[in-house]
């Protein structure tokens, strides 16, 4: 996306990288040389690197998750939180970081919430949940993942009946989730549970080893600090 912030002001603008998407740049490292029309080069300079420095916060936020849960057999997703116009770039950077993508819109999975529930009205919530997930199913024949939203362990136990492709436990805490995996492994082993809410870096090791299948963290996107980069010219370039 740098390259091609400079490239639509100046297709002759020369760009040589010096690291690859996903690496680790040290402090004051060099990404890449820039060369040609001055002009074109400075009104590119501040998009360019607002693009870098988003895009490489949301890497290293997102890493320094994977890095915390290495041990464990457990994927760290994002979220649809993202920057609006934004979503692709995004998601791509928490790739570089190590992570997984859930969902792009709603277009390419199914994930059952609460408001789509109240919206249907179909009966109480745990007999809801099993009727919302046989329509899913039956509805797209196993061309779309299909996950539905719980919030407690009576939830859980209706949604497991169902055979979903993957539970989200939201917002439950780490002993109400230990609970979950337990029951899962004994009424349905097949189905995977993500973790999603009220999780960070100090208590994320925590979710992680109650085996969890995978942890959701809309903080990838919308937290992340961006990474400081600078333009610095290292001589005169000639007018054009």
């Amino acid at each position: 996306v740098l390259k091609e912030t400079f490239k639509q002001l100046d297709k002759n603008i020369k760009i040589t990288t010096r690291a690859k998407d996903g690496d680790y740049i040290a402090q004051k490292g060099i990404v890449c040389t820039i060369s040609g029309n001055a002009q074109a080069i400075l009104k590119g300079e501040r998009t360019a690197l607002n693009f870098l420095g988003r895009l490489s916060g949301i890497a290293t936020t997102t890493h320094k998750f994977v890095k915390k849960v290495s041990a464990y057999k457990v994927k760290i997703l994002d979220t649809r939180k993202t920057t609006p116009g934004l979503r692709t770039l995004e998601k791509y950077a928490v790739r570089m970081g190590g992570g997984y993508n859930h969902r792009f819109g709603l277009f390419d999975q199914v994930l059952i919430k609460d408001n789509h529930i109240k919206i249907l009205k179909l009966g109480s919530k745990n007999c809801a949940i099993s009727r919302v997930v046989k329509i899913a199913k039956q509805a797209f024949q196993n061309d779309k993942t299909v996950e539905v939203e719980i919030k407690n362990l009576k939830e859980l136990k209706s949604a497991l009946k169902v055979f979903p492709d993957i539970i989200m436990l939201d917002n439950m805490n780490y002993s109400q989730i230990k609970k979950a995996v337990r029951l899962r492994d004994d009424l349905n082993p097949q189905v995977k549970l993500e973790a999603s809410g009220n999780i960070n870096l100090k208590n994320i090791n925590q979710f992680a080893m109650c085996g969890v299948d995978f942890i959701s963290l809309g903080a990838l996107t919308h937290s992340a600090n961006n990474i400081d980069f600078s333009l610095i010219v290292q001589k005169k370039l000639r007018r054009s």
